[in-house]
């Protein structure tokens, strides 16, 4: 055992005499620029609430639909007779066109409500006549209208609001009164501002309850009504001897102006409903004039003897009956009556049978 214990410490003893000898360098080294780390990963942080765009996009679509309504249509109707020079009965080649495009458009937030409509009529049709000793075909026009309003209300009690009523009317082409009168030279009576009417009003509107019965009451108690007279040619006239004349006003409007305005009351009543095919559309709007011309009434030395009643009213019915989804009859019915423009009742109708086209957002 004795040896054991003898061998081991010798062993020990070698090894740190070996460990003794041994001698370490000191080693350098040179020092090179340390890389900087860059990041190239992208990140998003998203919270609880996430956010799609594509469902943001759908829910404002979503509101747009139910803040606005929009129901647009247009039609053309025509008519083509032709005949050969042997046919035997009667008959002379025509050719007929009219066109009707109107548009409505709702925006409801709330207690406020903004309607804007816009409507166009324009007909021509071409019948021959004899000018000078020869047959010629002549393009006459018989429909011309463009009319646009806008109305912004407020919501008062239930069915009733508050707000302002702006309508304007006026043609776009030249007219005269008959077939051929272009041709002789004879003055014409109407052209674009010739009658223009401008007609803006303050007051409230009742809406029936009723779903049956979409009728829709305007009462403004504060009311304007102008005429504007832009070609001065209307005023003139020719008399049976083939002399022109110049007359003293036209549309109401004193010679050497150009605008009238009134002063008065309005009220206006406005239907529209539609059954499966067929839609029934009328308007009735009144004027009552307290004061008949607001610059010359200004003017006037004693305004008790002034003219203050003008009455004037307009009368317009559409009936629209669908036989298929494109093709269309229309039955156009006016009556109107404007005191300042001629002392009689004026009347208009109108059937036409042709293509259609409708769009409605709801």
């Amino acid at each position: 055992m004795k040896r054991v214990y003898t061998l081991i410490a010798l062993t020990l003893l070698s090894t740190v005499c070996a460990m003794a000898q041994i001698s370490i360098d000191e080693v350098k080294t040179k020092e090179e620029e340390k890389p900087e780390f860059t990041n190239d990963m992208k990140t998003n942080s998203l919270d609880a609430n996430y956010f799609s765009d594509a469902t943001y996009r759908a829910e404002k679509a979503a509101i747009r639909k139910e803040r606005n309504t929009v129901d647009f249509s247009a039609n053309l109707h025509g008519s083509i007779t032709a005949y050969s020079k042997s046919w035997q009965a009667s008959g002379d080649n025509a050719i007929t066109i009219l066109a009707n495009v109107n548009f409505l458009h709702t925006y409801k937030k709330g207690r406020f409500t903004l309607s804007n409509v816009a409507s166009a009529k324009f007909g021509y049709n071409n019948m021959k006549m004899e000018l000078n000793g020869k047959q010629k075909g002549v393009w006459f026009k018989n429909v011309d209208e463009v009319a646009l309003s806008t109305s912004p209300q407020w919501a008062l009690v239930k069915n009733w609001s508050y707000g302002a009523n702006i309508k304007f009317r006026t043609q776009l082409a030249p007219g005269y009164g008959a077939r051929g009168e272009k041709q002789l030279g004879i003055p014409r009576i109407s052209n674009f501002m010739t009658p223009g009417y401008l007609d803006a009003s303050i007051g409230f509107t009742y809406i029936l309850p009723s779903e049956r019965i979409p009728l829709k009451i305007n009462l403004a108690p504060i009311a304007l009504s102008a005429t504007y007279v832009n070609d001065s040619e209307v005023f003139k006239k020719m008399d049976g001897d083939g002399v022109i004349t110049t007359a003293d006003k036209a549309y109401g409007v004193p010679y050497g102006h150009r605008s009238k305005y009134e002063g008065g009351i309005s009220i206006q009543l406005d239907y529209d409903k539609t059954w499966d095919w067929i839609r029934y559309r009328t308007t009735a709007f009144s004027f009552y004039g307290w004061i008949t011309d607001i610059s010359a009434f200004n003017k006037a030395v004693d305004k008790d003897k002034y003219e203050h009643v003008v009455p004037t009213l307009r009368w317009e019915n559409t009936i629209d009956i669908k036989a298929t989804k494109h093709i269309s009859t229309q039955i156009y019915f006016q009556l109107y009556y404007n005191k300042q423009e001629i002392d009689k009742l004026q009347v208009s109708s109108m059937l036409s049978v042709g293509l259609t086209y409708t769009f409605k957002n709801k």
